[in-house]
């Protein structure tokens, strides 16, 4: 739908979000939980310099900072922020995505959370926000329907076909 995704660059859902953005030619940017100047985590190296080239790589630290456990609560204040809807694929009882949708929900944003099985423990965060009332995720066109991103795609075309002087 030509959406930027907005994540933190961690192993695991961030790392396919960053990816698959990529891989369909959208932009993506990946808010680091340490100084832009730290490749961490390690494994996403690759992947980091991939969104460096056709994205955007963002930290509120300053360079040299290091991952410390304490940073990431911002971190993902800042994916809040810039994001339009927060979409939680997995969650444990605890984690990083529940802050995130937390300050999504502070900020005023949408958040959407992907049911899972009932026996699965990462999905107990996302049977939580759903029961919340969180909207359900299902596919993207649950997320792009709710957003009503075709809408707002033909407002900023018929923007562009407006004269530019008053």
């Amino acid at each position: 739908a030509g959406l930027t995704i907005v994540s933190g660059l961690a192993v695991g859902i961030d790392t396919a979000a960053h990816a698959s953005a990529l891989d369909a030619g959208c932009a993506t940017v990946a808010v680091l939980g340490c100084g832009v100047d730290v490749v961490y985590p390690r494994a996403n190296a690759s992947l980091r310099a991939r969104i460096a080239a056709r994205g955007a790589v963002v930290s509120e630290f300053p360079p040299g900072r290091p991952p410390d456990p304490g940073n990431f609560p911002s971190r993902n204040r800042i994916v809040a922020g810039l994001a339009l809807a927060t979409v939680v694929v997995e969650s444990g009882e605890q984690s990083g995505a529940l802050i995130t949708a937390e300050q999504a929900v502070d900020q005023g944003g949408d958040v959407f959370a992907v049911p899972g099985s009932i026996f699965g423990s990462q999905s107990v965060g996302t049977h939580r926000l759903l029961a919340d009332g969180a909207a359900i995720a299902r596919a993207a066109a649950d997320v792009l329907a709710a957003l009503d991103v075709e809408r707002a795609a033909a407002q900023r075309a018929a923007r562009k076909a407006l004269p530019a002087s008053p």
